[in-house]
Formats: C-alpha cells, structure tokens, sequence
C-alpha cells in the first residue's frame, strides 16, 4: 500500500465495511469530540473517550497497566483480537490510542485510513446503537519504553547529532505566539516556544485533503527535507501528545523508521518546567 513498511497498519474503508461482521475484530472510535460517537457511528464500533479511557485521572499519564487491562477486556478485546481504530479529525486520537496499544504489546491493530472523515464523505451507514460487547480476558505485555519519551531523556537529547526532535504543532504554535491550537483554549503551559533545535513539521502535512496518509515517497521528501530522517533517533511532540501520535506513526509504522518516540509529556509538560531551555 503506497509503498509502506508496513502496510498492514492500514486498512481502507472498503475494507472495513466488508468486515463489520468478522467476530475476530474490534472497531474502536476514539474521536477529539467526545460527543461525536453519540451522533453516529460505524455498526459495532466502541467508543473509547481520551479523556476517561486512555489517561489516568488523579496522576498525568497514559492508562496504567491495570486499567489498560481492565478497559480491553471490557471493550470484548482479547490478546488474539484484531483492533481497527478510527476517529475524526485524520485520526488524531485514533492514532494516540493506537500508539498506547503498541506500548502496550499489542501487535493485531491498524487505524482505518481516512478515519470518519472518508467514511462521511463516502456516504457510508451510520448506527446510534451501541453494540453488545461478551468481555474477554487481556493481559497486556511488558511495555514497550522505546516508543516514548519521557522529560528526562528530551533533555538529555538536545543538542545530540544523532537525535532530532520534531515538533508536529501549527507554525504560530512553534514560534510562541499560541499555546494550544487557534480553535482551542490557550491553556496548558506557562511559556509560549519550542525545544531548542527542533523542526517544524505540523502534523496534518502527513495526510491528503480526505483524510488518508500520503504515499511513501511524499512522506520520505516531507520530512527527510527538515532532517527528520531514518539514520537519527526521532523525538516527535505536541501540545499533550496526540498530535505527535499521529507523526510517530507516520516514521516508525509507514516509513519504518527504527528509532521514533512520542513525547506525550508534550509542550504542556516541557513549557512549564522550571529552568528548562526553550526557543522562539
């Protein structure tokens, strides 16, 4: 598929509506709009909030191990389980979900390309009904640490040859001058920047006006041309690190980059911590 990788991370919209009844998938809607689902979605689809179901809600981080655990068996998820993920927005949280279903060793996923957007725009069914779920036993393997990047190692990376860092925010983002995305509050840090030596390559530079991935090639030119390359060790950040998801699976799923975290932590972690160095 367009000279992927891994193509098999990808699965189109015909191909999901040729398997709505395969009982060995799940589909999982995981949107920016917590309400969207509500309104609609594809027949057998889950829903799985950012919010609620992919973080912790007292401590700032992903789902820990146990809860991770606990929300797959509920959601009918087994570890033999192929999981297709889907959202608006290209796929934002889609992709942030499915970078936490890699952490946490889970090989059988892949997002559908295009995410809600193509499946609108193609006209396909709808459904409000929710679909019955039989739970199922999971155990999550041991997590992968090399996906993601935590505070420390960002700052022990800078000004490292080997390492670049990408940052996947809009422009005004990158230059200090907005906190957050133009649509939504500017909250969330202290300081407005970016982390020294980082390239600007905003994430939707990934994906083509309907919403699906560009081809190898363009990708490779995109971000090869910015110094984001497969020789490096890659560090991608955003805003709270959905955004960097989306990137992250562009180099180390599409590209098959060896090297590639995500720094969830983001600029709300890094723009507010005291004595740590930042550009404009």
């Amino acid at each position: 598929m367009a000279g992927y990788a891994k193509p098999e991370v990808l699965v189109s919209t015909q191909w999901v509506a040729d398997h709505l009844h395969d009982p060995t998938i799940r589909l999982v809607e995981v949107d920016v709009d917590t309400t969207a689902y509500e309104t609609g979605h594809v027949a057998g689809a889950i829903d799985w909030s950012w919010k609620r179901d992919l973080s912790e809600q007292v401590r700032r981080d992903i789902a820990m191990e146990e809860n991770w655990e606990k929300l797959l068996g509920e959601s009918g998820i087994g570890n033999d389980t192929f999981v297709i993920l889907y959202g608006d927005n290209n796929n934002w949280f889609a992709a942030f979900a499915y970078w936490v279903v890699r952490y946490y060793g889970h090989q059988r996923a892949a997002l559908m390309n295009g995410g809600r957007k193509k499946w609108l725009a193609e006209q396909r069914p709808l459904t409000t009904e929710a679909p019955r779920v039989t739970a199922a036993q999971y155990r999550a393997a041991e997590p992968s640490r090399d996906i993601r990047a935590l505070r420390d190692q960002v700052a022990q990376s800078l000004d490292r040859a080997n390492i670049a860092l990408v940052d996947v925010r809009s422009p005004a983002e990158y230059r200090g001058e907005l906190l957050a995305p133009e649509n939504l509050p500017q909250e969330g840090a202290q300081r407005g920047g970016h982390l020294p030596g980082a390239a600007n390559i905003p994430w939707a530079t990934a994906v083509n006006e309907d919403g699906t991935f560009r081809a190898a090639d363009e990708l490779r030119q995109i971000y090869g041309g910015k110094g984001i390359t497969p020789d490096k060790e890659i560090i991608a950040y955003c805003r709270i690190g959905e955004r960097s998801a989306h990137t992250w699976f562009v180099l180390h799923e599409l590209l098959g980059y060896a090297s590639v975290r995500n720094y969830d932590g983001s600029w709300t972690e890094w723009g507010s911590l005291v004595g740590a160095p930042i550009e404009r």
